[in-house]
């Protein structure tokens, strides 16, 4: 894997670049790993994957942002995504911009989602001028709330998420909102972990 990959921007230990066409293999395992997929309504194919990745890259060219291919900067490899993109589903909160991450089965528990979303925020919020950044999952995805919370988002309540209706195991969510104004205050208090 050549070591002159162009970031974006980077945290401590992660680089967020654009998507390219070599990424479609690891991310499509990514999202046929069951486990990863748990709290979403089925895997997802190859196929799926490069449409993805595919709608990624347009949505950069158009907003400058997207949910990020993210590599480990010790060894340059692909571990999921991390970033922010448009959600245009029907609601009474939509459209807006959410914060979202996927992180490889054997990455996880290390803090990757955590560092990535809270660099994400910052790139949101200073780089690109965003006021509210909203996140939503599953209510029964505590791990992914527990990131939410980490970052300093605040609950704003429970849904039932459109795309989901009828799956009665996923189909009430949750969502978490942040502004630019409460993640600035955040700097100085950094919340409880």
């Amino acid at each position: 894997m050549s070591h002159t990959k162009q970031y974006l921007f980077q945290s401590a230990r992660l680089g967020f670049r654009h998507w390219e066409t070599a990424d479609i293999e690891p991310m499509a395992a990514i999202n046929a790993d069951a486990v990863v997929m748990e709290f979403f309504s089925s895997t997802q194919t190859r196929e799926q994957t490069a449409n993805f990745i595919e709608r990624m890259q347009t949505q950069f060219s158009e907003k400058g942002f997207c949910y990020f291919a993210v590599d480990k900067l010790a060894d340059h490899e692909l571990i999921g995504f991390i970033g922010i993109n448009v959600q245009n589903f029907e609601s009474d909160f939509t459209p807006c911009i959410d914060i979202g991450w996927r992180i490889k089965r054997s990455e996880w528990n290390q803090g990757y989602a955590t560092e990535g979303a809270m660099r994400c925020l910052a790139y949101a919020f200073h780089d690109l001028g965003i006021d509210l950044i909203v996140s939503i999952t599953p209510l029964v995805n505590l791990k992914s709330e527990h990131i939410m919370q980490k970052i300093g988002m605040s609950k704003v309540k429970t849904f039932i998420f459109p795309l989901l209706k009828g799956d009665q195991r996923l189909e009430e969510c949750v969502l978490y909102e942040i502004s630019k104004p409460e993640y600035c205050r955040l700097l100085y208090t950094p919340p409880l972990t």
